[in-house]
């Protein structure tokens, strides 16, 4: 049963994976996923979890693990085709049923796949023969056993060009489909073919499902380059694949740490030496695909590690992936940054007196993405001058604008905020909440442990009238310490609104605290908030009369609370509507165009909507 891609794709975007299971056993919210005792195994305590956001469950019990065409099919005892069917009508679409043509291109595509395993089977023979000895040596004098060479499939592609031609036309293989999956290539001058891969020890790529799909060469001795990788094709596109992919997606929701580094050999030698979630990019710097896919892995190990050489060329490209992963970050989603000692590889490590432990204190000075971002702009530079000072926070701005999760960018932003004044403020420049800030100041990597109620200036809190946006700041921290159900209805638009003004580690705290636990009761909520050192904020807060705000104050319904909550989003929308009007009238001075007309208008529009939204009779919010 052929299907495309793209149909299962969002087959399984359409439906949530606990919605699905929780149709058929009690499934309960455990933070950002869901647990529920495994339906594959007895059990009391539950062990078995969901993640929406990844696609899979997977069980710590018994290791059941899949998505949600898997579950059902295991649960309902059901095939494929029936599992396809079934979870179709619950997503309102229909199977699509292939043309002709696409069921010819299906089988031609298996076709293909047969082909490439015709031909990994060659390389593995050619290294047993007297041929591949050099190759073998080579493997053994990288501590290789022979237990590893058979688990990892590698190989030798002897150096006659046409010895694998020639197996693969006896296997009932024709040249132009060896030439589309670039085993094959075709001399112009001589008019003849022969194989790309040619005295090389072979290492197979494998897709996500473990099936080889393509190849890497390196050279043993010799002119030419070092390693040398199949071309994309219909069954591979190097940019989207990683090497050992696949037994990584195995290894990662048992617990191993999705480790980043640069050639087959490294990723050979930690998997052996169990850090059995390490990929490798296959000949290209790091890619947005490749990323997603480190997401996709999932697992409790932790953020994927990218793990790069300690030299110049090994931060050149710590830099360049970093500025990849940027734009692509999310709640959840990030990287941290290993660097190993200079002059030595994965492999070199392992292999030391050192062993896997040596590897091990490598990644567990992993580094998180925004100490990376400090250290590119800061290590080595003398800044010392005011202008220094503004090109290290121009740049570090610039970095940051480009990350297009909103709710992530303003953590960030606060962060490097609070680091450019603990290393330069000087008081001259007053950042959230915090006393101090002397040159020099170590940061020790943790949201709110240098706040708390010493460092925050009680005026902040006490003098009244605050400014506009501060005591907006202040409403919506009070409206959901009081009514913390709303944030999972209004977190995501009072984003903006909590963290502009000097309560934002306040905030954080708050957000942090509820995006990890978000059962919590108000008494609970403002307990944990207290705990992380921001007692006295709280206290302050909670006892400000806010005379003119009847629903920020002790007693107020969760109806209440909500509508000023409301309130507040709806006035910083009108605030951000002003501003656009204003510059496009500006706009209009010098272009009468009826785009401009246009655009006045819609704006004119939204904002008469924003402000119907704080309805006759609301108290002020602000």
């Amino acid at each position: 049963m052929p299907l495309p891609p793209s149909f299962l794709d969002e087959l399984r975007a359409r439906l949530p994976l606990s919605e699905v299971i929780g149709r058929r056993i009690p499934v309960t919210r455990a933070g950002r996923e869901f647990k529920a005792c495994c339906p594959f195994h007895n059990e009391k305590t539950p062990s078995f979890t969901i993640n929406d956001t990844k696609g899979f469950f997977h069980c710590f019990g018994c290791g059941a693990h899949g998505d949600i065409i898997g579950f059902v099919i295991q649960y309902d005892r059901i095939s494929f085709p029936e599992a396809i069917e079934l979870l179709a009508q619950q997503a309102g679409m229909d199977v699509p049923r292939l043309s002709r043509d696409e069921v010819e291109k299906a089988k031609e595509q298996k076709t293909l796949h047969q082909l490439i395993e015709a031909a990994c089977a060659f390389f593995e023979a050619q290294l047993q023969t007297s041929k591949g000895r050099a190759a073998l040596e080579y493997l053994q004098g990288r501590g290789l056993s022979a237990e590893a060479m058979a688990r990892f499939r590698l190989g030798y592609a002897p150096s006659e060009g046409g010895a694998l031609i020639t197996h693969l036309k006896k296997q009932g293989y024709e040249l132009p489909q060896m030439m589309e999956v670039g085993l094959v290539r075709h001399n112009e001058e001589r008019g003849d073919h022969y194989s790309f891969f040619r005295d090389r020890v072979m290492f197979p790529v494998a897709d996500r499902r473990g099936r080889v799909v393509a190849f890497g060469g390196r050279i043993m001795s010799g002119d030419g380059p070092k390693y040398i990788n199949s071309p994309d094709h219909p069954l591979f596109h190097k940019g989207k694949l990683l090497y050992s992919l696949a037994r990584a997606r195995e290894a990662a929701p048992r617990g191993a740490p999705a480790v980043v580094v640069e050639g087959y050999m490294d990723v050979i030698s930690l998997i052996e030496a169990g850090f059995g979630a390490a990929v490798a990019p296959l000949g290209t710097a790091l890619t947005e695909d490749q990323i997603e896919e480190l997401w996709k892995l999932g697992g409790t190990g932790g953020d994927p590690i990218l793990c790069f050489d300690g030299d110049g060329a090994g931060q050149r490209a710590a830099a360049r992936a970093v500025e990849r992963v940027i734009p692509l970050l999310g709640p959840g989603r990030t990287v941290r940054i290993a660097f190993l000692p200079e002059g030595q590889d994965p492999d070199d490590l392992i292999r030391s007196k050192g062993g896997p432990k040596a590897m091990q204190q490598v990644l567990d000075q992993a580094i998180p993405l925004i100490d990376m971002l400090w250290k590119l702009e800061t290590e080595g530079r003398q800044i010392t001058t005011p202008e220094a000072q503004a090109g290290v926070k121009q740049a570090l701005e610039e970095r940051i604008s480009r990350i297009a999760d909103k709710t992530v960018q303003s953590y960030y932003q606060s962060e490097i905020r609070q680091r450019l004044y603990d290393n330069f403020g000087g008081g001259k420049v007053k950042f959230a909440g915090r006393q101090g800030g002397k040159s020099g100041q170590k940061y020790d990597g943790k949201f709110g442990s240098r706040g708390g109620a010493n460092a925050l200036n009680d005026s902040i809190i006490r003098r009244l009238p605050p400014d506009p946006a501060t005591r907006r700041q202040q409403l919506a921290i009070v409206g959901i310490l009081r009514q913390p159900a709303l944030y999972e209805v209004l977190g995501e638009q009072l984003i903006e609104v909590g963290a502009a003004g000097p309560l934002d580690k306040v905030w954080q705290a708050v957000v942090i605290t509820l995006e990890t636990s978000p059962d919590l009761d108000s008494a609970a909520l403002q307990s944990h908030i207290c705990a992380q050192g921001f007692a006295e904020e709280v206290s302050l807060l909670l006892e400000q009369p806010f005379s003119s705000c009847r629903w920020a104050r002790v007693g107020a319904s969760a109806q209440e609370v909500e509508r000023g909550l409301y309130g507040l989003i709806a006035e910083g929308r009108i605030i951000q509507l002003q501003a656009e009007l204003k510059a496009a009238q500006h706009s209009l001075a010098s272009d009468m165009s009826d785009a401009t007309h246009a655009r006045l208008s819609a704006l004119r529009r939204e904002l008469l909507e924003a402000q119907a939204a704080v309805l006759p009779g609301d108290e002020e919010t602000a």
